[in-house]
Order: structure tokens, then sequence, then C-alpha cells
């Protein structure tokens, strides 16, 4: 003996706690977000157009699209508490993003009322699963200690994968037909099922006991639904039900204002949804970082404050120019809610495990909050006019930030303090 010590290596399949990806899981990762953030934009607005090219009434239209978004409510909490229980997540994963395939064939077979009724449920309960599923792979590959910065590189690249699908299947709706932009979505299931080659059942085994989702289920000490006793769950609950009630109605309600006054240029319409995908792809891995040095408040207070600022500079009636300015301030809400979702559900149930019926029940919260908010501000809009809309909106964008302030705690884990401290020249600012 020397008299020095020799660190010990982890046992094959293994990774020390805090470890980052290895360069092929996180080239896998890049692409599962990215193909999927494309899978979803091919259910967008698309789906209107298409109908509408079919001779559905508009009532048909909404009633087609109200029964996707109730069945994606109603599948939160499943579909998280699914991700929960079972270990298998890649498969998870894999059987989700079948789904979806599936749901985008359909659209494309038929147009019959039964077969689009299930091409939209089945894409809410597939995304249900999805969104979890993915945030649990993550934490698998990477480990909590690495999750903030990860969740930042998986938001870049699926802000990526929504911009560049836009335009990808725009061109194939100007160039072939509506109809095939739902086989070209179908088809970008195989890029996504690839991605997930290269992750090894082996990657996603990690040594330590930082976060009890990476145990088995049936080792687990607490029971799911002891999440519920976690008061941080329940305020960042209703800060982001008041943040989705402010956001939801924002951008419709002023496209249809600048439509009525002076008409809406076609570029605003697509400037409008790819310019925050571009900030939110440009900020995310940086906000991802900044949160894991200087914690999730600071973080969570910026974005959620451009809310009411957006709506209020939305009540002055901009032009074409400046509406497609002030959006930018989506960007930075958009990544800043995106990274803390995740990271907050898996910040709260570090000890219980349950992470993803967290990530369900923020999202079914999230989701309450956008049905009612463009109800709420059409009719007031309609009553008391845009300017008074776009108040009430800020109102509860403001409320949700002094939410925030005054009530939620500061959920990064005090065990990853001192690493972020110690990796702090690394991070942004150094």
């Amino acid at each position: 003996m020397n008299g020095r010590t020799t660190p010990s290596r982890p046992m094959p399949g293994t990774r020390r706690v805090g470890d980052h990806c290895a360069p092929r899981v996180a080239i896998g990762l890049n692409l599962l977000n990215l193909s999927t953030a494309a899978i979803q934009t091919g259910f967008g607005p698309f789906i209107a157009v298409w109908l509408t090219q079919q001779g559905w009434r508009f009532v048909d239209i909404g009633f087609a699209l109200s029964l996707g978004t109730v069945a994606g409510l109603a599948a939160q909490l499943p579909g998280g508490g699914l991700v929960d229980h079972v270990s298998r997540k890649r498969e998870l994963t894999a059987i989700a993003l079948v789904a979806l395939g599936a749901g985008a064939a359909l659209m494309a077979v038929s147009a019959a009322p039964l077969v689009v009724w299930a091409s939209q449920i089945e894409h809410a309960l597939a995304s249900s699963v999805l969104t979890p599923a993915i945030a649990a792979l993550t934490l698998s590959l990477c480990g909590h200690a690495a999750f903030s910065q990860r969740l930042g590189i998986n938001a870049r690249y699926a802000a990526l994968g929504s911009a560049g699908a836009a335009a990808l299947l725009g061109l194939v709706a100007e160039v072939v037909s509506v109809r095939a932009v739902f086989m070209a979505t179908a088809a970008l299931t195989l890029p996504a099922l690839a991605s997930l080659l290269l992750i090894r059942p082996s990657d996603c085994v990690i040594g330590g006991g930082e976060h009890m989702a990476l145990t088995p289920p049936h080792s687990r000490t607490q029971r799911d639904w002891n999440i519920f006793a976690v008061p941080a769950l329940h305020i960042f609950a209703v800060a982001v039900l008041l943040f989705q009630f402010a956001n939801a109605g924002m951008l419709p309600l002023a496209l249809g204002h600048l439509t009525r006054q002076e008409g809406t240029p076609g570029w605003v319409l697509s400037a409008t949804i790819v310019l925050p995908q571009l900030i939110t792809a440009a900020l995310s891995p940086w906000a991802g970082t900044l949160a894991q040095r200087i914690g999730r408040r600071p973080v969570l207070l910026v974005g959620f404050a451009m809310l009411p600022l957006r709506a209020l500079l939305f009540a002055l009636s901009p032009g074409a120019v400046p509406l497609t300015l002030i959006q930018t301030l989506d960007g930075i809400s958009a990544t800043v809610l995106g990274l803390m979702l995740p990271l907050i559900a898996a910040d709260v149930t570090k000890n219980s495990g349950y992470m993803n019926l967290a990530i369900g029940s923020l999202g079914l919260a999230g989701g309450l909050g956008a049905t009612f908010s463009t109800t709420v501000a059409g009719w007031i809009a309609d009553s008391a006019g845009p300017a008074a809309a776009f108040t009430v909106l800020a109102a509860a964008g403001a409320c949700a930030t002094a939410l925030l302030w005054l009530a939620m705690p500061e959920t990064r884990p005090e065990t990853e303090t001192a690493t972020a401290e110690v990796a702090g020249g690394s991070g942004p600012g150094s």
C-alpha cells in the first residue's frame, strides 16, 4: 500500500450521483425531445383547417377539439400515476409515441366524426403519459443533481422541434395537402422511436438514493397520495392555474383585436408563434443552470412577472410589429414554466418518489386555467372592451407572481446547494 486512497469505481451500468448524461444518451434525449415536439405540432391548427375543408361546421370542430381537451384534463393524474408505477420508462415512452402516431394516422385516414373523436382522445391520453414519461426518463438518466440543467436542454430541443415542424408541416400543407400533414406527423414518430434505441436499459441505473423516483415502485416507503400533503405543491399548482388563466387567452385576443383594427398580416401569425419558440431555445439551458445555481424562486419570479407586463402592453393596442416584439416576453415566461413544472415536481417528491403524479396534478391545474381563459377573456372583451380584458388577465398574472413571492418556498434540495455553488464558475455569468 502506498498510503493513498484509490477512488472507487462504479459498478458496470451505474453512475455516481451527479454525473451528467453520456454523449450517446444526450443525443438520444435531444432527438427524443425534438421529435416529440414536432409530432405535437401536427395536432395544432392543422386539424381545424382540415375539418373545415371537409365541410365540418364550426360548432362540430369546437366539440371535437373540446373532447380532446376534456380527455386530456381527465387523464393528467392517471397518466402521471401510471408512469410512477411502471419501472420500464423507456418502453412506456415508446408505447405513448406509437399511440401518438396512430392518432395522427387516423386523422389522415378519415374525417368521419367517430374517427376524429377517437384521434383526439388517443392524442390526449398518449400525451398525458408521454410528458411525464420523458421527464422520468430524463431523471433516471441524469440524476436529480443534473436534472435542472438537462431539463433546460430538453426544452431547447423541444422548442426547435416545434419551430421546425411548424415550417415543415406548413410547407407540406401548401405543396401537397392538409391531409398529408397528418401522414407526415405519423412518420415523425420513427425518429422519436429511433432515439430510444440510443438509450440502453443499463443507462437508467443510478447509484445512491438521491431521489426516490429512481427506486423501484415496490420499494418506496410512502404512498402516492402523500405528495398532496406538501404545501409547496399546492401553492405552485394555484400559481400555475393563474398563470395559464392569464396566458392562454392573451395572444388570441391580441390578434383578434389587431385584425379588427387594421387586419393581421400573414407573417404576424407565424412570427408570434415561432419567435417565442426561438427565445425558449436560446434561454432554456441558461435558465436551467441558473435555477440550479441561485435557486428556483428567483427564476420563477422573473418568468411569471413577464406575464402581467405583456398583458398591460397588449392593452395599449399595439400595431403588428410592436405586437410581435411584445410576444418575445412570452418566450421568457414559457421558458420558465416549461422548466419549472417538472423541476419543482421533482423537488417536492424527492422523498416520496411520485414525481410524475405531481407533474400530472400541475398539468391539470394549468389545463383548467387555460380552459377558462379564452372564454372569460372573450366575454370581457365583448362586454367592456379588449383593454378591460387585458387588464383582468394582467391582474391574474400579477396574483400568480405575488403568490410565488409571498408563499412559495425555495424547493432546491439543500444537498444540491453546495454542489451548485462549487460548479458555479461554469454557469451563466461566469
